[in-house]
């Protein structure tokens, strides 16, 4: 009976943090633009995206989240297979924090501006999230 109370108490604490409404999460965030001959909707639900937007991994960050990303701000609308296996940071981590932090892609309207974006940005910064 008191591992069940142990368990299920540290079970509700997860939640808790998972579930709140305001953290902050290290992340490495990286940019994207729209691909020649693309349209400039989201992959898996056809939203519209404009530049502010990013993409996520919709069960740790939902979509319709804001997030403050540096120097400004971006909402949760569409994801990818990089983002979800957080392939960028497991390959550009320097320690065990970095290759476990979560994956934002920010998106841009033109190559030029993510890429501006990318190399005057640090690769790994603290994101505030504010879920909806």
């Amino acid at each position: 009976m008191k591992r069940l109370i142990t368990t299920g108490g540290l079970v509700f604490a997860i939640a808790c943090q998972t579930f709140a409404d305001d953290h902050t999460a290290l992340a490495r965030v990286t940019a994207y633009w729209p691909s020649k001959g693309s349209a400039k909707t989201a992959a898996l639900n056809k939203a519209r995206l404009h530049e502010g937007d990013c993409a996520v991994d919709p069960k740790k960050i939902p979509y319709g989240s804001k997030m403050k990303i540096g120097d400004g701000e971006c909402v949760a609308k569409d994801t990818g297979p990089a983002v979800v296996n957080r392939k960028a940071a497991r390959s550009s981590g320097r320690n065990a924090a970095e290759r476990n932090a979560i994956v934002i892609d920010r998106y841009f309207d033109s190559k030029e501006r993510a890429r501006a974006w990318a190399k005057s940005n640090p690769h790994f910064m603290p994101v505030q999230v504010q879920t909806p």
